[in-house]
């Protein structure tokens, strides 16, 4: 993908990977954690994302840094995320948003960019209590993707 993006770091378990938004309000760090789970059997990994609080070192979910750089943290979070299929290419990546609008966010990212990801990634979406192939113009509550 040659979308804009933040380089990115990450440490020696490839499951947190950090950068750095620059915009009008400064520098602000910004952490993507990957956190194994299990449910009914199938171990996926959660994708997390925040901001890192500078006083606490806590990273916050529902956070609104408007940095003025949108796009760009989309394309670093999605690039993380293909980093992190490299390291681990068997897995499934879960991704819900800590809001509906942030859901969103995630769902437009993907659409304007499904022609580049898919030949990577097999997208789900999940609506209706059910994991469907991602199309584009369908309203989804979460994300699920793997390398192919």
């Amino acid at each position: 993908m040659n979308l804009d993006r933040y380089s990115f770091e990450t440490n020696e378990s490839f499951l947190d990977f950090e950068f750095e938004s620059d915009g009008p309000k400064g520098k602000i760090k910004k952490v993507v954690r990957f956190s194994p789970q299990n449910a009914n059997g199938i171990t996926f990994f959660n994708l997390g994302f925040g901001d890192v609080n500078p006083e606490t070192g806590n990273v916050d979910d529902l956070s609104k840094s408007n940095n003025g750089d949108r796009d760009k943290i989309l394309a670093t979070i999605a690039h993380i995320v293909l980093n992190f299929t490299e390291h681990f290419s068997d897995v499934m990546v879960y991704a819900q948003g800590s809001t509906t609008s942030r859901t969103r966010l995630y769902q437009i990212g993907i659409a304007n960019n499904f022609e580049e990801i898919e030949p990577i990634l097999k997208i789900y979406g999940f609506f209706d209590n059910t994991w469907h192939a991602f199309k584009k113009g369908v309203n989804y509550e979460a994300f699920l993707v793997v390398r192919k």
